[in-house]
């Protein structure tokens, strides 16, 4: 379970992370919409984990590793943004956030599921 100081530095990380992405580092998204779904960031505070979304989605992998490939210009980014909250700049790692075709995946699941009636139970006629 992350403290709430970890909590609170994943968001900033989070919304900040947003607004490079936005801003400065458009240029490595190739046109697609990038989200940072989370941020995890480990107890010492040195190690971020992003997990990123990206619209339209066919080419996550190619834009995760450009991404990774220009991690140090990225965090340079953010070490400009959080100089005055953190004393450490953490090392960024990059993950592709599944959960929404997870859940994709499961809906289709549940809705191809064909569950028969109940039957009433030989107990309630016999009563």
């Amino acid at each position: 379970m992350e403290s709430k100081r970890q909590q609170k530095v994943g968001r900033q990380i989070q919304k900040d992370l947003g607004e490079i992405f936005q801003k400065d580092a458009q240029h490595l998204t190739s046109g697609s919409f990038v989200t940072i779904t989370a941020v995890r960031v480990t107890p010492d505070l040195s190690i971020a984990r992003a997990y990123l979304s990206f619209l339209p989605d066919k080419n996550k992998g190619f834009l995760l590793e450009t991404i990774k490939d220009n991690t140090r210009f990225i965090r340079q980014k953010l070490a400009e943004r959080v100089r005055h909250q953190l004393r450490i700049v953490p090392h960024l790692q990059f993950y592709i956030d599944d959960t929404a075709e997870y859940a994709a995946k499961m809906d289709l699941l549940f809705s191809d599921l064909v569950i028969p009636p109940a039957q009433p139970d030989e107990e309630d006629e016999n009563n």
